[in-house]
Formats: C-alpha cells, structure tokens, sequence
C-alpha cells in the first residue's frame, strides 16, 4: 500500500454517517493496510478473507460501496461481483494483483464499476471511491436539457421505445423498468444530454468516470457494452475512432 499525495481532509463522512466501506482481500497484510487506509480518511470500514464471507457480509450490512479482490478463495471476485450485481447497483471498485487485461475485463464484465492495480496507491484508491460515491448520488440539473421528449414533460428524455426520468433517476424500455447501476445510469444521462452527438472515450473518462488523468478506455468499452444489454443494443452505436453516440429514433 503506498500514499504518493494527501488527497483532502481526514474526514469523509456523508452527513451524520460515515460511509460505509466492504473490502474482501484474502491477503491479511493487504487487508489491514486498506482498512485503515481507508479508516484514516474517515470511512467506516468492514472485512472479509474469502468470497462467501464477502457475499455474506454484504447481506448482513448495508455498505455504500464494496472493494473486491479478484483472486479470492472460495468464491473469487468476478463471481462475487456477478452474485453482488444480481441483487443490488452498490458501487464496485475491483483490485487486481497485475495489471492483466483478462482479469480488468473479466472485472469490469462482471459489472464492477472501476479497478485499481496492487500495490495499491492511497491517493488513487480514495480518488476512484470518491468519484464512485459522487455517481451514486449524482442528481443531474433540474434545467437540462430535454432533448428527445416528445410532448412529455421536460425531464422525461424519449428515445423510441427508451425514456429517461432524469428527475426520478428511472429508465424505461417499452414501458418496463431497467435497473442500472449509478455508473451505467450517468453515462445513459450523459448521451441523453447529447442525442446524436458522438461523445469520445477520454470525454467520457472525465465526465463520468471523473478522471482527472489519463484512464483506461476499457471501462468506457465495457460499460458501454452492459448498458446496450440492458437498453437494446442498437440504441447506442459506435463511430469508429471516434467514439459513441445515442441514437434519436
């Protein structure tokens, strides 16, 4: 575990409470450096050594986000991930002991929401968790822009049989509610805002992801990739070497 820069202050409790963190690591070193990592900043943070104690953890506490690792007894991470997003959209950000791309993939597949590389640096840790916790609780500006609609109120965005609340945070497709996890609903929110307009990978890292450097473009990919399962896979097209756009119709 190491610690390049202070990222902000000791504290990050979210009113009255502090948030809750899950981190599943077999690694008892590992471990114990995440937790109190993570206790120095000011959240409040549970373990587990194996991946059934994870998933049992999970449904024993109500946690605002998990920390998984990918190689984990019992049950390893992208089948915990896979368990977890069966029953709930709690943000997930994996941990990786290399930098392999199966293990990203597979990961990110499995609908975690971002990845971080061990040894795991601390400024970059907190940075990806406080940018997962903004997207869960992101509400998008009353006064946006309601491009889409079709004599329908400003905040409800139609794009043929898809419409998009982006009052009540809910997704409709041909009347039926899709559950999305709070990243795969900001980047739906952010092409909704652009109907046609073609939105790059790094444009997206940053308005989405909130990278504030250079990320990899795969969690775009692969994001974008569960969102089309969910919202039919031609309402998003890709421009190659470009990037992606909503379609209107």
């Amino acid at each position: 575990m190491t610690s390049n820069a202070q990222v902000g202050s000791v504290s990050e409790a979210r009113g009255p409470a502090p948030v809750s963190v899950l981190v599943v690591e077999d690694d008892a070193t590992i471990r114990r450096a995440v937790q109190l990592a993570l206790e120095r900043y000011g959240y409040r943070v549970a373990v587990a050594a194996d991946g059934l104690s994870g998933l049992e953890a999970f449904r024993a506490g109500a946690h605002d986000l998990l920390i998984l690792d990918v190689m984990l007894p019992e049950l390893d991470g992208i089948g915990l991930c896979h368990r977890i997003r069966e029953e709930s959209p709690v943000p997930v950000l994996m941990m990786s002991a290399r930098g392999d791309a199966l293990d990203v993939v597979a990961g990110l597949e499995a609908g975690a929401d971002d990845y971080v590389i061990k040894p795991v640096d601390t400024a970059v840790m907190v940075a990806r968790i406080r940018a997962l916790l903004r997207r869960a609780t992101f509400r998008p500006d009353a006064e946006g822009p309601a491009a889409g609609k079709s004599g329908r109120a400003d905040h409800i965005l139609v794009f043929g049989d898809l419409s998009v609340d982006t009052l009540g945070m809910e997704v409709r497709r041909a009347g039926e509610t899709v559950s999305l996890t709070p990243t795969e609903l900001r980047l739906l929110l952010e092409f909704a805002a652009a109907p046609g307009s073609v939105l790059d990978r790094r444009r997206l890292l940053r308005d989405v992801w909130d990278y504030g450097w250079e990320g990899d473009t795969r969690v775009v990919d692969l994001c974008v990739l569960r969102l089309r399962k969910k919202i039919g896979s031609g309402r998003i097209e890709t421009v190659r070497g470009f990037g992606y756009k909503l379609v209107r119709g």
